[in-house]
């Protein structure tokens, strides 16, 4: 883990939105971090908005305090979570989630909210647009306009590939719209989707079995449910032959074969950024556009390639950046 996780309770002493004296006289701000559910990208996203504050000048145990709630993936816990902060008048929220994020807006008008990990901003009804979002949200998503396209380019391109299985949470509205737009670009490929939605993490395994013999290939989205419990889909994967494609790199260092991605640590560090304009210099989120990742990447296990039988090209050489797993 990346950082240490607290169990929900109350959020601790009253944050003062007129700020406390920290070291040398400064402001101290307090930070209300809710996160949906444990997994690498996400942690890495708070990782990453840590160091975008530090880097603006407001650094952890100096001048701003973080209070790290995460609600294992349950509605109830994430959106009490979400009322504290707000009862507490935090001076800012960090929402690392969809969820994590709609919870928030839910629990306060007028307390800024900075998000990241949020597939569709405007769809999941965060903010107005992507250049004015209005109100007291912004932050940055994790979809790259170009990230499924591709993905859906090379399985039908490098493969002989006929029906691609997916396995997600048809209430998670960021894996909604990812869905949408997989098949989208299946459009005249001749690719068929598969799907399989689940409701929580403990069905994901029967669900990756189902796929065994439908489908030639798998393709996870950035679903939160599905990728807090990814090694059931890769146990699958790896006794049956079938390659795991991904949303996102850290799920290919887990052991899917290849994901056109990027790192959440970035897209948390541009959110940090954001945040601390808003403490610091007083910037109000509705005049801050929302931002997407700003590099992709295609990332290939080496090691996972030859668990899931495939056989790695030449020609992808000069496409992808090669990873073997330890």
């Amino acid at each position: 883990m990346i950082f240490a996780l607290t169990a929900l309770g109350g959020c601790g002493d009253k944050a003062s939105t007129e700020g406390k004296k920290g070291e040398g006289g400064k402001k101290t701000y307090t930070v209300g971090v809710t996160q949906i559910v444990e997994h690498p990208s996400l942690d890495a996203a708070f990782a990453g908005f840590k160091k975008g504050m530090a880097d603006a000048g407001l650094k952890e145990g100096v001048n701003v305090k973080y209070i790290v709630k995460n609600a294992q993936n349950d509605k109830t816990t994430n959106q009490t979570i979400a009322d504290a902060f707000a009862a507490d008048k935090v001076d800012l929220i960090f929402a690392n989630s969809t969820p994590s994020a709609q919870a928030a807006l839910n629990a306060t008008k007028d307390i800024p909210i900075v998000f990241t990990s949020v597939t569709d901003p405007v769809g999941s009804g965060l903010v107005q647009s992507i250049e004015n979002p209005g109100g007291n949200v912004t932050g940055t998503s994790d979809t790259h306009p170009e990230a499924i396209p591709d993905t859906i380019k090379f399985m039908n391109g490098q493969f002989n590939f006929k029906n691609v299985g997916t396995i997600y949470n048809a209430g998670e509205t960021n894996s909604v719209a990812q869905i949408r737009t997989i098949k989208e670009a299946m459009k005249g490929t001749g690719l068929k989707l598969v799907e399989k939605t689940v409701t929580n993490s403990s069905e994901v395994l029967q669900a990756a079995q189902s796929l065994v013999g439908k489908v030639d290939a798998i393709y996870i989205v950035t679903d939160n449910t599905v990728v807090s419990a990814f090694e059931s889909v890769l146990k699958v994967a790896d006794e049956n032959d079938i390659p795991v494609f991904a949303g996102e790199l850290d799920s290919v260092r887990r052991g899917a074969f290849a994901a056109y991605g990027f790192e959440y640590s970035d897209i948390g560090y541009q959110a940090g950024q954001m945040a601390a304009k808003i403490l610091k210099d007083g910037k109000k989120p509705a005049d801050i556009p929302v931002e997407y990742p700003k590099h992709l990447k295609l990332l290939i296990n080496k090691t996972a390639a030859e668990k899931m039988g495939v056989h790695l090209k030449p020609e992808w050489d000069g496409m992808a950046e090669y990873f073997t797993q330890k």
